[in-house]
């Protein structure tokens, strides 16, 4: 029987949102976990259970992954949410605070990412020759770029709850916020090298890099003095948040147009608003409703967005050989994160002052989330898509479910203070 069913826009929209809204009544009264693991744990329990009645005969399931299947989650969060999540998220972190650990917050979200990609992609090439996955060497490093970047919309909350101290936190944040773009940009240089069918040079990926990156960088900086000024202009909180508004959608739609990294645009434009915008160019009534609103954006969308990836179980493969595969990429990733963050460390630990535990809890903190399944569905329709997929559906669920909720046992554990010393292992 065809359990297809085309949705329209606003039906799609009433039913993620009815969904996500339950989720978060019951998490809030039943559950009581952390709202972005609670409303994923309770998600999948939900997809869950309707994968058990089509099992029994009840075509729920089939009915729900048409539903599902019918989502562009790739194109929902890395064109439309993402911009906006990350401007929400970088308007509430401290510039001073970043300033101070400029440099391992460049190196964590550079050369960590770029090596965390190489490490993880070198390992899923054996463990694909070793179960026989077939997937071509290319696409190994692009199951690494996708899965390298920590999720500031998971991070975020989750690090706050665990109570680590503030300049760790300040690492973790703005290592989250910028290595989206760094790690984004690199998925794109190697989705071109693998799909494109064409021989690409060291110095054509070295002028992408760069154009995304600087020009994303330059984007954010121009937009959001131009709002800046804006913002210095008029008194009125309203039409102040409407700007602000304008601003993220405009840079986003300006850097697909330019071929610039959006999430760095959005980031930088955030941080500038967040805090020389805050300081200088909004009264008091403006700050407080700037705040409600963007907290009230950033509280939806996460809802949303958390709902869906676990949703998002309906249409992942469940073949016993692509399920060890995930759980080998759990071990592949948490080991090359390791790595790549004791790198940068080892580098910086005769200049810079690290705190006790710093390696193990940003280890362990760097959750995965939905930029990672995004990128993942947002690959062509090949042999490999569908390992790849539920590889990186397994490390975000663990990166979730497990890490999410026990970074604050380690944290604790490790007796990590607000205080920093000055062992760094």
């Amino acid at each position: 029987m065809d359990t297809t069913i085309a949705l329209s826009p606003t039906t799609l929209v009433a039913v993620l949102m009815s969904l996500a809204a339950g989720f978060a009544y019951v998490n809030i009264r039943v559950t009581r976990l952390p709202m972005t693991i609670g409303l994923m744990l309770i998600s999948l329990l939900f997809a869950g259970g309707l994968l058990l009645a089509e099992a029994l005969g009840v075509p729920a399931g089939a009915t729900a992954e048409s539903i599902v299947s019918s989502i562009d989650f790739s194109d929902l969060l890395l064109e439309g949410a993402l911009g906006l999540l990350l401007f929400a998220g970088s308007i509430h972190v401290n510039f001073n605070d970043l300033a101070e650990q400029w440099a391992e917050i460049g190196l964590f979200a550079t050369l960590g990412v770029v090596l965390s990609t190489m490490l993880v992609g070198v390992a899923t090439w054996a463990v694909s020759d070793i179960l026989h996955l077939g997937l071509a060497p290319l696409e190994c490093f692009l199951f690494g770029a996708l899965i390298s970047p920590t999720d500031p919309i998971a991070v975020l909350g989750i690090l706050k709850r665990a109570g680590a101290p503030q300049n760790l936190e300040t690492k973790i944040t703005g290592e989250s916020l910028f290595n989206d773009g760094i790690g984004v940009v690199v998925f794109l240089v190697l989705y071109k090298m693998a799909y494109s069918g064409e021989l690409i040079g060291l110095s054509e990926v070295s002028f992408i890099f760069v154009e995304e990156v600087l020009g994303g960088l330059g984007l954010g900086l121009v937009g959001g003095f131009i709002c800046y000024r804006l913002l210095k202009s008029v008194n009125h909180p309203q039409v102040e948040i409407m700007v602000t508004l304008a601003l993220v959608m405009g840079l986003y739609a300006s850097a697909q147009a330019l071929h610039f990294s959006g999430p760095l645009a959005s980031v930088v434009a955030g941080l500038l608003i967040g805090n020389r915008g805050r300081a200088f160019a909004m009264s008091e009534a403006t700050r407080q409703h700037l705040d409600t609103f963007w907290e009230l954006v950033d509280d939806i969308l996460n809802a949303l967005l958390f709902t869906l990836i676990g949703l998002e179980a309906l249409v992942v493969s469940l073949e016993m050989n692509h399920i060890i595969a995930g759980l080998a990429a759990v071990v592949v990733a948490l080991a090359a994160r390791t790595i790549s963050i004791s790198v940068p460390v080892a580098l910086l630990v005769h200049w810079r002052n690290f705190g006790k535990g710093t390696i193990r809890v940003m280890a362990w903190g760097g959750l995965r989330g939905g930029i990672s399944v995004a990128l993942a569905l947002s690959l062509p329709a090949t042999p490999g898509r569908e390992v790849l997929l539920t590889m990186t559906y397994v490390v975000v669920a663990f990166s979730i479910l497990v890490q999410g909720l026990t970074i604050k046992p380690l944290v604790e554990k490790l007796a990590v203070t607000r205080q920093p010393v000055p062992d760094a292992h």
